[in-house]
């Protein structure tokens, strides 16, 4: 039996609980009310010690039936689904799976929803929800304070290994890492002072070793290859790829530890390749290379920082055609990119806090909270587009791609000529660079300074800021052009097609280049479907079949 099946199996011979809902859902359902189910299941899911609670859609559990459900049919109306409802909950955390499934012949939709992580009251819209029994209602205060004072999970790099000892490190790592942490610490504590500490006095006021024992931390960091025996089964590997345009694997490595030295060789493979100034000089006062040397750097650190080793997976690092890519399994601490970048000071918690530690210490990260913010700043110093992070709470992933040129010109021009931008404005416009949503209150504020136009989702940068940064053709390509100069060219082409008249298509084939570019081919050839039916309510053209001709009236006008 299929698997899927066998759980919709196993919800369906019991009652509804705490963590399971039963919802008929046949035609449609609110889908704010979903937003509350979704905050319920995972409040009660984690004070009951959960992984996950479930919604059933199309079934009468009353009368124990199978009714099935025609809600958000599709796979590109489920993902919308999802991507709505993530602007409305704690983290953007989201169902974990949405699984259609067909039982009796009739389709039936399992809502997979996970508990909210330790500390962390999951909110629909502002409030978190709760059950009682069968009824809907906010969580009590008693239930939220609970779940805020959950004890941390225990830090995984702190652990002892018992069995290892100074001879598994790596001799040239600790010297290297000694050397850092006369850098990190030179205001504070003379440098003829730590050269007199013996290798167990300067890990032990480095953090990654305790009681006279060394940390997984220690392991990870200085370690000798072989020593991931003692922490057996841990995955301690970065593997870089390189690909072509095409996504192409051209080469690959793998890496081990010790990290503090294993860094240095991977970055040393990418092929930074140097920048001369552009055309006209309009962007680059002079040359430089293709990635920031902090930006590259800080994005493998945080890899190894915040990665979740009890996940057993690799760290990736994809070095593609003018792009890297990073990513490490565990979940993002900060829940959103916009949290860490509003964040002000260091994070309240780590997942790896004795990782951290060695790593500050070494010279490797800092806990001020400013890496991510820097590498944004970065990017927007060199007018490129800013990174995207790739946070799935849910399959508990972080990926991070940063850009080493650009993407629109458009873009780059503004922030030329815009200095005065912040780094939130930079990133809302790069949003729309990239024709992605936005919040609501972006899209108002940067309308209300005149930086973008247009209507949702289709925004572009304004025509104000084109005329200031020469981008006049590329915002008519975004905009499109007016409807009344399509519909004379629609004219013209009827006129010339004669009796023999002309289709969609013909008309699809003439014009999709001066529709606006964030329209996709459908969205263009309804559009354009519209248009040729207003023509025709207005006695321009009239329609046999799918054959359009031009009218008498139409050719009057045309002569106009």
């Amino acid at each position: 039996m299929d698997e899927n099946i066998e759980i919709f199996t196993r919800l369906w011979e019991h009652a509804e609980n705490e963590v399971v809902e039963f919802k008929k859902a046949e035609t449609n359902f609110d889908v704010d009310e979903l937003g509350k189910y979704f905050s319920a299941l995972s409040n009660e899911a984690n004070l009951r010690e959960r992984e996950f609670g479930w919604i059933v859609f199309g079934v009468w559990d009353k009368k124990h039936e199978i009714v099935g459900t025609s809600f958000k049919d599709g796979e590109v109306a489920l993902n919308k689904l999802k991507q709505d409802m993530s602007q409305h909950t704690t983290d953007g955390l989201i169902f974990r799976e949405i699984i259609p499934l067909e039982v009796e012949g009739k389709r039936v939709l399992l809502f997979k929803v996970p508990a909210t992580p330790r500390n962390i009251v999951m909110k629909w819209k502002g409030i978190a929800y709760g059950r009682d029994g069968e009824s809907l209602k906010p969580l009590n205060q008693a239930k939220q304070d609970e779940i805020r004072q959950q004890p941390p999970i225990p830090d995984w790099t702190a652990q002892l290994v018992p069995n290892a000892t100074i001879g598994d490190l790596d001799e040239l790592a600790i010297a290297t890492a000694r050397i850092m942490y006369k850098k990190v610490h030179k205001s504070s504590i003379p440098a003829e002072e730590i050269e007199g500490w013996t290798a167990e006095e300067f890990l032990s006021n480095s953090g990654v070793m305790r009681d006279g024992q060394l940390t997984r931390a220690a392991i990870l960091l200085l370690g000798k290859p072989l020593s991931l025996q003692k922490i057996h089964p841990t995955v301690a590997q970065i593997t870089w790829t390189w690909e072509d345009k095409d996504e192409t694997v051209i080469d690959y490595e793998h890496f081990t530890i010790p990290f503090i030295l294993t860094v240095d060789k991977v970055l040393a493979k990418i092929r930074n390749k140097t920048m001369r100034e552009l055309p006209g000089g309009t962007l680059f006062p002079d040359t430089m290379k293709q990635y920031d040397d902090y930006t590259i750097r800080e994005a493998l650190h945080n890899c190894i920082a915040h990665q979740d080793y009890t996940l057993q997976q690799r760290i990736s690092f994809v070095e593609g055609n003018d792009k890297l890519y990073y990513g490490n399994g565990g979940s993002f601490i900060p829940g959103t990119i916009e949290n860490a970048l509003e964040h002000k000071g260091p994070q309240r918690h780590y997942r790896n806090e004795c990782l951290c530690t060695g790593m500050v210490n070494f010279n490797m990260i800092d806990t001020v909270g400013r890496g991510i913010k820097k590498i944004f700043a970065e990017q927007r110093n060199r007018f490129f587009p800013m990174p995207d992070y790739d946070i799935d709470n849910n399959k508990r992933s972080v990926g991070v791609t940063i850009y080493g040129k650009m993407l629109d010109e458009k873009y780059s021009s503004l922030l030329k000529t815009n200095t005065d931008l912040t780094l939130k404005e930079c990133v809302w416009l790069d949003a729309i660079q990239k024709h992605r949503p936005v919040t609501k209150d972006a899209v108002k504020h940067l309308k209300e300074k005149g930086l973008i136009e247009g209507r949702s989702p289709n925004y572009i940068i304004s025509l104000t800021v084109a005329k200031l940064t020469h981008q006049i053709g590329h915002n008519i390509k975004e905009k499109g052009l007016e409807e009344k100069l399509l519909e004379q060219t629609i004219l013209q082409l009827a006129r010339d097609a004669g009796n023999e008249g002309f289709k969609l298509a013909d008309v699809y084939e003439a014009l999709h280049k001066n529709l606006p570019a964030s329209m996709n081919a459908t969205s263009k050839k309804r559009y354009l479907g519209r248009l040729l039916s207003k023509m025709g309510s207005s006695d321009l053209l009239q329609i046999e079949g799918r054959t359009w001709r031009i009218t008498e009236i139409g050719l009057t006008k045309l002569r106009l």
